[in-house]
């Protein structure tokens, strides 16, 4: 089951919608859907849980944590609508877009794919886009 939950008064839009596109990507790739939770936060309350799980004392708009048993996804997606508002303007796109793309994100950690070196990275955005276009459609 997905779950969308807020730190924040953020209310996801068409989370039917969004809950499907996830589960279609986790089933295309050969996974079932478990229990995969979003929680929607701000910076401060996101940066706390950066310190205190990571050690790491910097912004970031994503931190998932993989509870995955085998072919079976779970886990818990945290994510600062702070940063992704901020992120899009930088990156010249929608909030929905860059929101879609940061939600997808965290769920293809769960299915394998990395994003440490250069390579990865670019295979990791292809699969974004690949992700966002199906949910256009």
């Amino acid at each position: 089951m997905i779950t969308f939950n807020s730190e924040t008064p953020f209310t996801l839009e068409n989370e039917a919608k969004i809950a499907s596109w996830i589960e279609h990507t986790v089933v295309s790739e050969g996974f079932v859907v478990g229990d995969v939770n979003y929680i929607f936060c701000n910076d401060t309350f996101l940066n706390h849980i950066n310190k205190e799980f990571l050690k790491h004392d910097s912004l970031t708009d994503i931190i998932s944590f993989d509870y995955s048993l085998g072919k079976q996804v779970n886990g818990e997606i945290y994510i600062s609508i702070e940063r992704v508002i901020e992120n899009a303007k930088s990156f010249h796109v929608s909030f929905e877009n860059e929101l879609s793309r940061v939600m997808i994100h965290g769920v293809l950690h769960y299915l394998g794919y990395k994003d440490k070196t250069t390579e990865e990275k670019k295979t990791m955005r292809l699969k974004e886009n690949h992700c966002l276009k199906m949910l256009i459609h």
